[in-house]
């Protein structure tokens, strides 16, 4: 290309390379953009510490550890509240049979009982005394018309008198069966009013009869009683036979 037109590309040719260059050595980077070609400045200061972050999530159990030693046993501790009862449990067999008790008494309670006092003086000798003023007989076992008491009940019974002496001597007996038992006596002193009296345990058994006579002739039948003078019999069961 000649003339102007082929001056002129070639002048832009050669002034273009040079231009480039010294542009390049002229312009200078900004110091405040990171790509800044200058040394690193001093450290700045830590920041603050950030927010907690979120708890995760629970990790997987582990392996079962290995049984501990057994600790020491710890102070007793108060008595709970009564719980509810609970269900009746199933019904055991039975027991061996214990050993027989002792027999024991029955239900029935056994009442035999009298208290008499004599109403006539001098009884006759050899004939039961009739002791006709009743202070007990509840349950009739004696007999005021014939003196005799009769045994309803067998057992042990007590019976005992106490008798008024007065113008003659006193020789008694305590009858069971026909058979005299126990014989008291008295000699009387003239100008006096002496007693008389007797006691005794006897097994009788059902249907056997007591009553109280005069001993021997009628020199011994000093029996005495009056209004302020009393010649007494009784009579009760100490205890029945339970067999």
């Amino acid at each position: 290309m000649r003339g102007p037109a082929g001056f002129l590309l070639c002048s832009l040719l050669l002034v273009g390379p040079h231009c480039t260059k010294v542009a390049t050595q002229d312009v200078q980077p900004d110091p405040k953009t990171p790509c800044a070609n200058w040394m690193g400045g001093a450290p700045g200061y830590p920041g603050h510490n950030g927010l907690p972050g979120r708890d995760g999530k629970d990790g997987k159990d582990g392996l079962k550890g290995e049984k501990g030693e057994e600790g020491m046993q710890g102070p007793k501790g108060d008595q709970g509240e009564m719980g509810v009862p609970g269900r009746e449990g199933p019904r055991g067999f039975p027991g061996y049979p214990g050993q027989k008790g002792e027999k024991g008494e029955g239900a029935f309670i056994y009442r035999s009982a009298f208290s008499v006092g004599l109403t006539e003086r001098a009884p006759h000798p050899n004939v039961p005394i009739r002791f006709s003023k009743i202070f007990y007989n509840e349950q009739s076992h004696y007999d005021a018309s014939t003196g005799k008491f009769l045994c309803s009940i067998s057992g042990t019974y007590y019976f005992a008198y106490h008798l008024t002496v007065y113008l003659t001597d006193v020789k008694v007996s305590l009858y069971k069966k026909d058979k005299a038992v126990i014989f008291t006596y008295d000699q009387f002193q003239k100008n006096n009013v002496d007693q008389a009296s007797g006691s005794v345990l006897l097994h009788l058994s059902s249907g056997d009869e007591v009553w109280l006579q005069v001993y021997g002739e009628g020199d011994n039948n000093g029996v005495y009683a009056d209004n302020i003078n009393d010649s007494t019999f009784m009579g009760f069961l100490l205890y029945p036979d339970l067999d």
